[in-house]
C-alpha cells in the first residue's frame, strides 16, 4: 500500500490556475498533491549577446524553493552568494524540456524567461515546475501572438512531466515525498503530447533495477503524461 492510498497507476490530485501574477504575460499555480509551484512567464524584447542578429528567440528558465516550501527552513541561495548544484541541474532541465516545443525561428527575436518558484515540496517539484510551465509559456506565446511579435505558430507541441518509481518492489506513478526518499529506483520522464521522449533521468538507489521493470516505469509515464497533456489543453482552452 502507497503512504497516500493510491494505485499504483494514480497520480496525485493535478491541478493548474492561470494568470495568477497579473504583471507577467503567462502564469500558472500547479500543483501535484502538496507540491505547489508558481510559475510566470516573462517576455523580453532583447536577447543574450550571443544570440543578438541569428534571427531567433530564446526560453530559459530559472528555478527556486522558498525557505519553508520544506520541513525545515532552507537558507536562500541568494544569501550563500551561489546556487546548488541540483538548482542548476533543474532549471536547465526546465529550459530544455521547454525548448523542445518551441521554434525557435518563428519566437523571433525575443526571449521567454520562465520562473519557477516552490511553494510547497511534497516530491516532484521539478516534474510539476514543467508541466505547469508549459502552461505558462503558451499564455506568454499567446500574449505575443496577439501582438505580432512572433513570426507564425511557436509553439510546435505541448510538454510535460512525471515522476515514476521502485516503491517496496511495485512500480508506482507519481512519487510524493515519502515514496521518493524509500524508493529503490527513481525515474523522472518529460515527454511531448505526442508522445515523444524529451528526457529521461532514472536511477537506482542501492537495488539496480530491470529491464522489465523500466519498461514498467516507461508505461507508468506514458500513461501519466498522457493525462497531464489533456488537462494541459483543457486549462488553455478555458
Amino acid at each position: 500500500m502507497r503512504p497516500s492510498g493510491r494505485e499504483p497507476n494514480q497520480m496525485r490530485a493535478v491541478t493548474f490556475e492561470r494568470n495568477v501574477a497579473l504583471k507577467a504575460e503567462g502564469s500558472c499555480l500547479v500543483a501535484f498533491g502538496n507540491t505547489r509551484v508558481l510559475v510566470t512567464a516573462s517576455v523580453e524584447t532583447s536577447l543574450p549577446g550571443w544570440l543578438r542578429g541569428k534571427g531567433q528567440g530564446w526560453v530559459t528558465a530559472e528555478y527556486g524553493m522558498l525557505p519553508r516550501a520544506t520541513g525545515t527552513r532552507t537558507r536562500r541561495e541568494a544569501t550563500a552568494g551561489k546556487q546548488s548544484g541540483r538548482t542548476q541541474e533543474i532549471q536547465r532541465l526546465i529550459g530544455r524540456s521547454l525548448r523542445a516545443v518551441v521554434d525557435l525561428q518563428l519566437l523571433g527575436e525575443n526571449q521567454i524567461t520562465v520562473d519557477c518558484d516552490v511553494l510547497e515540496a511534497d516530491g516532484g517539484t521539478r516534474t510539476a515546475s514543467i508541466t505547469g510551465a508549459y502552461v505558462a509559456l503558451a499564455d506568454a506565446i499567446r500574449w505575443m501572438d496577439e501582438r505580432k511579435l512572433t513570426k507564425g505558430q511557436a509553439l510546435r507541441d505541448s510538454v510535460a512531466a512525471v515522476s515514476c518509481g521502485i516503491y517496496r518492489g511495485t512500480p508506482v506513478l507519481d512519487l510524493d515525498y515519502l515514496e521518493d526518499v524509500e524508493a529503490h529506483t527513481d525515474a523522472n520522464f518529460v515527454m511531448t503530447g505526442s508522445g515523444k521522449f524529451v528526457e529521461i533521468q532514472g536511477t537506482a538507489e542501492q537495488v539496480p533495477f530491470s529491464r522489465d521493470e523500466l519498461n514498467a516505469l516507461m508505461a507508468l509515464a506514458e500513461q501519466g503524461i498522457a493525462d497531464l497533456s489533456e488537462m494541459q489543453q483543457t486549462v488553455l482552452q478555458a
